[in-house]
């Protein structure tokens, strides 16, 4: 699998569960903290590799990405923030619903981004040969990635 399909089915996934967490019901407390829990470890793993692997060859391969590659880590430190946050809050309390919502807003408008400004550069530049190397070393990367939010280097940057 190439590397901007990867990223691209992890977006879809992180998706489906904003959408599960936005049909969840008022008092829905213990379906709400489990749709949470997986949302904190999917963008933790996901915003790592990303930065770990495929932003530095991103980086390289398209020069003109830094500012955008720059401006995703920080919208990824605010996320990482947002999740390392969400991780020691009780469901029930009344910033939950409204933290989770500001989460997504952000990340919606993070992959919106990368999917629509920069993938479509990042693909052209690199080529389905190197971008299908990036996607093994992405996929390599998931099972030893970090599940803390701010084991991520740029949850302190």
């Amino acid at each position: 699998m190439d590397a901007i399909v990867l990223l691209k089915d992890d977006h879809k996934t992180v998706e489906k569960l904003f959408k599960e967490f936005e049909k969840a019901g008022e008092n829905a407390h213990k379906t709400k903290r489990r749709i949470a829990d997986k949302v904190i470890e999917e963008l933790t793993v996901h915003t790592w590799i990303e930065e770990e692997v495929f932003y530095p060859a991103a980086r390289k391969a398209v020069p003109q990405t830094t500012d955008h590659v720059l401006e995703s880590v920080e919208e990824h430190h605010v996320v990482l923030w947002m999740l390392s946050e969400l991780a020691g809050l009780d469901p029930a309390d009344e910033r939950f619903d409204a933290k989770m919502t500001v989460l997504m807003e952000n990340v919606r408008h993070h992959v919106e981004e990368e999917e629509q400004e920069w993938f479509p550069q990042v693909r052209a530049a690199l080529g389905r040969n190197r971008l299908v190397e990036l996607g093994e070393e992405l996929a390599a990367a998931k099972p030893t990635a970090p599940r803390d939010p701010l084991k991520v280097p740029s949850a302190h940057q």
